[in-house]
């Protein structure tokens, strides 16, 4: 199952982009490189300058669609929180660790994992968007997407939780925070362009 869903992060990826029939979407941006226009609405994201790092070398395959770009945020939310996933898990089997960290890494591991069921489902109904639908079809998938991003971004959170009492300071509370910082703040990035892209149909 794993690995299903490496591949299907690395496919969307290094798949061509597929742009929405969605005749308004490209006006908007029609003075506009697409270079500029990731910098312009990467600028709507909480942490725009690491949303320029992730999004700039794909420009060619975004071009100047809100829907290919948040396509494209997703799949590397998504590839960052399998790597956090798997980085936590090998964690895990190390010996000496105690008990506390234990369980606070343990649990950590199912939060990054619901996360990355989230996200999963989030791609795929986005997928679902490239054809052509009507006012009340999309608000339903796109509403579907937000919820489930949120819920990832929530749950990439929530894996620090357990690292907040006594005794669990050390190198692997520093190694996964470290990690999962920079996890939500590519989740929160993607969720606003998500955001953007819905508001440009509203």
């Amino acid at each position: 199952m794993a690995k299903h869903i490496i591949f299907l992060a690395l496919l969307l990826l290094s798949s061509q982009h597929i742009p929405v029939k969605i005749s308004a979407e490209f006006s908007l941006h029609s003075n506009l490189n697409p270079t500029q226009f990731i910098i312009e609405e990467c600028g709507s994201t909480r942490y725009p300058a690491l949303c320029i790092q992730c999004l700039s070398n794909y420009s060619t395959r975004i071009q100047k669609s809100p829907w290919n770009l948040a396509q494209i945020a997703l799949s590397i939310s998504l590839s960052r929180a399998l790597y956090l996933s798997s980085f936590v898990s090998k964690l895990i089997t190390g010996k000496g660790m105690k008990p506390i960290v234990y369980r606070a890494t343990k649990d950590c591991v199912d939060n990054i994992g619901n996360a990355v069921d989230q996200l999963t489902s989030s791609i795929k109904e986005l997928e679902g968007m490239k054809r052509p639908m009507n006012d009340q079809d999309f608000l339903w998938h796109v509403s579907n997407v937000q919820t489930w991003v949120s819920a990832a971004l929530t749950d990439q959170t929530t894996c620090l939780g357990g690292f907040s009492g006594p005794g669990t300071d050390g190198y692997v509370k520093f190694a996964i925070r470290r990690r999962v910082s920079y996890c939500t703040q590519v989740t929160s990035n993607a969720l606003a362009l998500i955001n953007r892209f819905a508001a440009t149909h509203a």
